[in-house]
């Protein structure tokens, strides 16, 4: 029996599609019972929700889409699933409703759009045909006849299922909220989860959630009938699920009192004016009384971090008002440092999950980011100071450890006001002390605060020349492969940040294989914590810079395996070692060109010149990186593109944006890679994150694009994302390569669609194509001139060839002249559209330049049987448009060379040539501008 979700998950997605549903249901929920990962649970509730609509069991597929949107609002799947479901069910407003946040997610969606019309006629007949008084009173016994056989401990499973999630539908939906509300129903969802029956509690908060959607005197009214200390207490139980629905309805209430969202008024609420900012300071103040109690459990921690996460720091930072900061600041830093400084191996330390540390460190970050003047810098850096010499005593070492638990903490939160902690007297100093400690628990927080210090070269200096030979003592002596393994981390990042005169291989002693070789061990070891196995994944971070450990490494594959399934956790540090651990294996970091004269003269005074590894020269990055695609690295990296902003930093996602670059660089990968999920994991890396980030991203997709099928690599609406990135790299900051390969690319769009092209238009990038028209590299003018060639059939791009005092006409006009056969191609093309489609265009030609007569005829000669072709359809377009244009093009050679052509023999190879020229001569007859040969 599997015991991996993501495999019973591809099981179920086969029996899915081969029609046996029942199978795929058990492996689907086999799969929900042992995922613990919430993206994923998401997608396997989606996915068994289609299964529940197959076999026509509405209730439970409505049920597991909601589940799915709980874990993700904006799931779009799960939400057109929800709407199917229920407009099977009858409940077709709140079908509506659905399908309503289908379509403004993607609005061009036609599948939605029809679903809208079908749903709004059906409502519509509907109310025309019962009434709304009717619908009213059905409403509230519906509502009354749930609670009934909720509340009933007598009434059968089955039915109670139905219940509940029949009120959950009901409680989304304005009119259903809005009569549960009236009924009493508030009392009656407190009753539901006073039964501490988990499905009922579920229900109950699903409910509560809906009805305080986008509706602040109801969330109000909510919050305080329950009251923020039995929310925050059923946030806290040890319950993912449950925890998870409590967290997901104090966001909704707080987004209702910050004033988020749509609020919807009735009667006379609109009068009503509600003053939220006491209700605020009181969730806070509960959120940050969970931090420190030992009552609440790991989750229930983690939930209190992540709502002050996201609802305290400044969205926006020109926003000027940051007191919600300011007061967290003064009333709860102390609580969140506390958190930080917990020591899960000791035994009075806090229920903790594997997160909680380190999101507690995002939030020290972002609340330090928030604050706008030094004053307020400078009190939170007394308040931290203070705390952490309250918690210095040379009498009890166990207090003193928490001390340097909270600087390692703050180290990887608000990186320079760690650097300041660590300045503090005596910090440094206890830091070497604690390594050469006898308890293992010294050792244990000495090194990973020893780690997090080395990074800031002055700090690594003071460690380098203190703590050096006792690292190396703790990992040849210790038993502990916790301790070990950190000792090793901090051996290889001190050798990184030494620099050339404590090189990473003088740590190591000439054998970073050997310590590689153990870091993988460590990495592949299932029984060892994800906790302490991160550390061996950062080990290799640092160690792959050694071409032999990286050559090692790819060929390792429960390694590689072991990584990415790591990867796919919630862990900044783990994504982050992940992406540079990759990022070294495919050579995709930047490298400075060596001036062969300067190196010589290095080589003269005797300097050190470093040498390229001969396993880091072309052939064997190839082979590396054709390995990791075999091992799966794209749908690795592509789950790390879905983590959480706070997780996924701006450096972290640059190194996944240059791993990508690296693996589109052989055309043969860019099908595995789309497959894989990778076009549609580079388009937020190509519009968030550094701006080195963002380019590296842009030009892994003018790869795929340049070459793909874009229904296919970047299905629906993902197309349209594309084109910005594209267009951001026709800047002449950018190199030829990136220029060409995203003109190539936009060529390939413009060919697609209409609307396609208008996208184009409207990212601004028509006068950058125009400009690359001009430029003296071939390539360039052709990728170009080609890209042109599709636009104009836009009849936007048509307009501005014949709006006045632009020379647009008389540039393609010239490139029909030039040598270059593939430019004369494309802009032949380009003229043919647009004589055909413009005929004030036909007579402009003429008049841009004098040369535009001599062009058309050697186009119309041209050997080239595709110019020649194009050529003859100017003319054809030139002649029907105007008398007077055909009789200048008769009085000149070009009737000689068209009778020569439409004279000739039908040839099957050139007939379509032989048409057009006497297409051309019928139209001048037509004219009586010339006679036929029998009249003559």
């Amino acid at each position: 029996q599997m015991e991996d979700p993501i495999q019973l998950k591809e099981e179920g997605n086969k029996y899915f599609q081969a029609n046996d549903y029942e199978k795929a249901l058990q492996s689907y929920t086999q799969a929900i019972k042992l995922n613990k990962d919430k993206a994923l649970q998401a997608v396997l509730y989606r996915n068994r929700a289609a299964c529940f609509l197959k076999k026509e069991e509405y209730a439970k597929a409505a049920s597991d889409a909601s589940r799915a949107i709980d874990i993700n609002a904006s799931d779009i799947k799960a939400l057109y699933r929800r709407s199917q479901a229920l407009e099977r069910l009858g409940k077709l407003d709140q079908a509506f409703k659905d399908a309503q946040k289908c379509a403004t997610l993607e609005p061009r969606n036609k599948n939605f759009q029809e679903t809208l019309r079908r749903l709004g006629a059906n409502i519509q007949e509907k109310v025309n045909a019962g009434g709304a008084l009717r619908i009213q009173f059905s409403t509230d016994s519906r509502v009354q006849k749930m609670f009934e056989i909720l509340l009933d401990e007598n009434s059968e499973k089955e039915k109670r299922e139905k219940a509940a999630n029949n009120l959950i539908v009901l409680g989304r939906e304005e009119a259903g909220a809005e009569r549960i509300f009236q009924n009493n129903g508030v009392n009656l969802l407190l009753q539901l989860i006073e039964t501490k029956n988990p499905e009922l509690i579920l229900a109950a908060m699903r409910t509560l959630s809906g009805m305080c959607t986008g509706h602040k005197a109801r969330a109000t009214a909510i919050l305080h009938y329950l009251g923020i200390d039995s929310i925050c207490m059923w946030m806290s139980v040890d319950n993912e699920e449950i925890s998870l629905a409590v967290c997901s309805l104090l966001q909704t209430i707080t987004d209702c009192l910050l004033g988020q969202g749509k609020e919807e008024h009735h009667g006379k609420e609109e009068a009503v004016v509600l003053d939220t900012k006491k209700d605020l300071k009181m969730i806070t103040m509960r959120l940050l009384d969970m931090l420190v109690s030992k009552n609440v459990s790991g989750q229930g921690r983690d939930r209190a971090l992540n709502l002050l996460n996201k609802n305290i720091p400044r969205k926006d930072l020109k926003d000027h008002d940051n007191s919600r900061t300011i007061f967290v600041i003064d009333n709860g830093l102390k609580k969140i440092l506390k958190v930080v400084g917990q020591i899960p191996e000791m035994p009075d330390c806090l229920p903790l999950t594997e997160n909680t540390q380190l999101t507690a460190s995002v939030l020290l970050n972002r609340l330090y980011d928030d604050l706008r003047c030094d004053p307020e810098r400078d009190n939170y850096r007394v308040i931290c100071e203070e705390y952490i010499k309250s918690k210095i005593d040379p009498q009890d070492m166990d207090k003193t450890l928490h001390a340097v638990q909270i600087v390692s903490g703050v180290l990887q939160g608000p990186f320079d006001l760690g650097n300041k902690l660590l300045g503090m007297k005596g910090v440094m100093e206890m830091m070497v002390a604690l390594c050469g400690s006898e308890r293992e628990i010294d050792q244990l927080v000495a090194v990973e605060a020893l780690i997090h210090a080395s990074t800031k070269l002055s700090r690594a200096t003071f460690i380098i020349s203190n703590g050096v030979t006792l690292l190396k003592e703790i990992y040849k002596k210790t038993k502990n492969e916790k301790i070990k393994i950190r000792a090793l981390v901090g051996l290889c990042k001190l050798g990184s940040a030494g620099g050339t005169d404590y090189g990473l291989r003088q740590f190591a002693e000439g054998s970073t294989e050997k310590l590689a070789r153990q870091c993988r061990k460590w990495l592949c070891n299932t029984a060892i914590d994800a906790r302490t196995r991160k550390w061996a994944v950062e080990g290799l971070s640092y160690l792959t810079l050694d071409a032999d450990v990286k050559d090692d490494f790819v060929e390792d594959e429960p390694a590689l395996k072991a990584m990415f399934d790591l990867a796919k956790t919630s862990d900044k540090t783990i994504l982050y070692s992940v992406a540079s651990a990759l990022v070294n294996c495919t050579n995709s970091y930047d490298t400075k060109e060596l001036v062969p004269e300067l190196v010589q003269l290095a080589k003269f005074s005797k300097q050190h010149v470093p040498e390229e590894h001969p396993k880091d020269k072309k052939d064997f990055v190839v082979k590396r990186v054709k390995r990791l695609l075999k091992a799966g690295v794209v749908s690795a990296l592509a789950c790390m593109v879905k983590a959480d902003s706070a997780i996924l930093t701006d450096q972290s996602k640059e190194l996944i944006a240059r791993v990508f670059l690296a693996l589109c660089e052989d055309p043969k990968d860019r099908g595995t890679i789309v497959a894989q999920g990778g076009g549609k994991a580079l388009i937020p890396l190509a519009v968030e994150g550094t701006e080195v980030g963002k380019i590296k991203a842009s030009h892994a997709l003018a790869k795929i694009a340049a070459i793909s099928n874009p229904d296919i690599a970047f299905p629906g609406e993902r197309v349209y994302e594309v084109v910005r990135p594209l267009v951001s790299l026709l800047n002449t900051e950018r190199d030829g390569l990136q220029n060409y390969e995203a003109l190539i690319g936009l060529t390939n769009f413009s060919g697609r669609s209409d609307k396609l092209r208008l996208k184009i238009v409207k990212e601004k990038a028509l006068p950058d194509i125009e400009n690359y028209m001009f430029e003296n590299h071939d390539q360039l003018r052709q990728a170009a001139t080609e890209c042109m060639c599709n636009l104009v059939i836009n009849k936007e791009v048509q307009e501005r060839f014949v709006a006045d005092g632009n020379d647009r006409l008389k540039l393609v006009v010239l490139l029909c002249g030039e040598d270059d056969e593939k430019v004369q191609v494309a802009a032949a093309g380009a003229l043919a559209v647009l004589t055909a489609a413009q005929k004030k265009l036909c007579s402009k030609m003429t008049q841009v330049t004098t040369q535009w007569l001599e062009i058309l005829q050697r186009l119309c000669l041209h050997d080239n049987m595709e110019v020649q072709h194009r050529g003859l359809v100017i003319a054809f377009n030139l002649i029907s448009a105007d008398k007077e244009l055909a009789k200048k093009l008769v009085e000149s050679e070009l009737l000689e060379i068209l009778t020569y052509i439409g004279k000739q023999e039908n040839n099957p190879e050139k007939q379509h040539i032989i048409n057009v020229a006497r297409d051309c001569l019928t139209s001048c007859m037509d004219y009586e501008l010339i006679k036929p040969f029998s009249q003559a």
